[in-house]
């Protein structure tokens, strides 16, 4: 029987109070939606002293505007960012986005910012504590070799959130609490390289919401992703595009986002380069789509095939580039 661990439940009024939970007990982890968190710890990969509830705070929920951006509460349901009119009409690619999420009673559940901060994923790491013990372990949990890449001490379990590549295509930003305070970071600052560290968050740190400029509102946006159920599965490959044209149909502004390639989400930044300014064509189309094929690195983390998630990022490229440029 699979059995979750002891532990204790803490619940913070406030964000303060979460906080000073954070500040107080190392061996710790936060509960939002809880639709990673809880299957994580049913199979041991986390045996935490004390899980951080903090759903009840009601500052950590809702879409508002400001002067110069729109906030998302970190607790705000991927079901709610979905199908808010206001985020359909004005930021489409993050709505869509939030609409493939696995299906909708996890996106009842889940919460933009768990899905922001999911846990990497790899076919060697998450299965129960059995077959992990099986096959010796991992180097991300309990054991000294990646057999993704056993000839390297680097850890290639892969991204696999829906939410944050599309948030990269708006320029996003996060806003973190902390002791000290509270500190604002660039969405693409914030996830590192690193299938074991994953993110520039301190152990004493939440995230408290995510800002989107205004100057990214009204852009044309597609998110496409590959699965193997369209119902449950999290992404083997995912496309976030958000741009514009202008009158003459020169591309204005084009923002390309990876997920479930790499270690961490990533911008194609190259593609913006070759493309702004100039009339979409079959010969830049093809060139973006190598682009977005060198900038993404599958790995055996799955039981897709490396070279056909590759593959499938490069079709997601041209159908998104066509649908938005032309």
């Amino acid at each position: 029987m699979i059995t979750m661990p002891q532990f204790r439940v803490l619940q913070p009024e406030n964000v303060s109070q979460a906080v000073e939970f954070l500040a107080k007990h190392k061996n710790l982890r936060v509960l939002a939606g809880g639709s990673d968190l809880v299957v994580n710890l049913r199979n041991k990969l986390f045996t935490p002293e004390y899980v951080l509830d903090i759903k009840g705070i009601k500052d950590l929920q809702g879409i508002k505007e400001n002067q110069d951006h729109f906030s998302i509460g970190t607790l705000t349901t991927l079901t709610e960012i979905s199908q808010n009119p206001f985020i359909k009409e004005i930021y489409p690619v993050l709505a869509k986005a939030a609409g493939l999420v696995a299906g909708p009673n996890i996106r009842n559940m889940g919460t933009i910012g768990g899905n922001i901060c999911l846990d990497t994923r790899c076919y060697w790491y998450n299965q129960s504590y059995f077959w992990r013990k099986s096959c010796n372990f991992c180097l991300k949990k309990d054991g000294d070799i990646c057999h993704v890449a056993p000839g390297g001490k680097y850890c290639w379990a892969a991204y696999s959130g829906d939410t944050a590549p599309a948030l990269l295509t708006l320029d996003a930003s996060i806003k973190i609490a902390n002791p000290k305070g509270e500190k604002t970071l660039a969405l693409k600052d914030f996830f590192v390289m690193d299938g074991i560290k994953k993110y520039n968050l301190e152990s004493n740190e939440i995230i408290t919401e995510i800002l989107i400029p205004k100057a990214s509102a009204g852009l044309q946006g597609v998110y496409k992703k590959f699965r193997i159920r369209d119902s449950v599965d999290y992404p083997l490959a995912g496309v976030a595009i958000a741009g514009k044209v202008d009158k003459e149909g020169n591309c204005q502004k084009i923002s390309v986002a990876l997920t479930a390639v790499n270690p961490a989400p990533v911008l194609v930044t190259e593609i913006t380069d070759l493309l702004v300014g100039k009339k979409l064509t079959d010969d830049l189309v093809e060139k973006s789509v190598e682009l977005a094929r060198k900038t993404a690195k599958p790995m055996k983390t799955t039981l897709s095939t490396m070279p056909y998630r590759r593959h499938m990022i490069g079709v997601f490229v041209k159908q998104g580039l066509e649908e938005i440029l032309k």
